[in-house]
């Protein structure tokens, strides 16, 4: 009996060890950018932590989980920083983070699509964002509509109520 098990642990050693190998883990680089724009305002977060595993080879077992800190909210205009952080938006003191968690990827003519859960402000929706991988880089385009996430419901016609979204992730293994 003993004989046996020194073989097969083995087997699951190497086969585990390979997976460790190959696996298709990225490290977010330096000069990322994601920006937004709703007309006014537009502007940028910086704070990405990402867990980031994509192999185009293999997209049943790529995932995405990806967080960005609200309280980097950069509109170019102080004032605008500190009223996107508020209560009465973003509230970055009680959400302090929007979140993507992927539950698929899939090719598609163009590139690829996430589909996931986006969290922000409490509010869990499903979204799919489409997105290429060219040259170690992720880049997508797509579109939030503040007030599916109770964004300042109050007053649903102050500023842009949907904001593009843009993102360019350079990553590195």
């Amino acid at each position: 009996m003993k004989k046996a098990i020194f073989p097969a642990l083995a087997i699951l050693l190497v086969m585990a060890s390979s997976f460790v190998m190959f696996s298709q883990e990225w490290k977010v680089g330096d000069n990322y950018s994601i920006k937004f724009d709703g007309g006014d305002p537009s502007g940028t977060f910086s704070g990405l932590k990402a867990s980031i595993n994509f192999d185009p080879s293999d997209l049943g077992t790529s995932k995405f989980d990806a967080t960005i800190d609200v309280a980097t909210i950069n509109t170019g205009n102080g004032m605008k920083n500190t009223h996107a952080k508020s209560e009465k938006w973003f509230d970055a003191a009680k959400y302090p983070t929007i979140q993507f968690t992927s539950s698929a990827i899939s090719k598609t003519a163009t590139g690829y699509e996430a589909k996931g859960t986006l969290t922000m402000h409490g509010v869990q929706k499903e979204i799919v964002i489409p997105f290429t991988f060219e040259n170690n880089t992720f880049k997508g385009t797509f579109s939030v509509n503040r007030l599916d996430y109770n964004i300042n419901k109050e007053e649903p016609n102050h500023g842009g109520s949907t904001f593009k979204v843009d993102i360019e992730v350079p990553v590195t293994k």
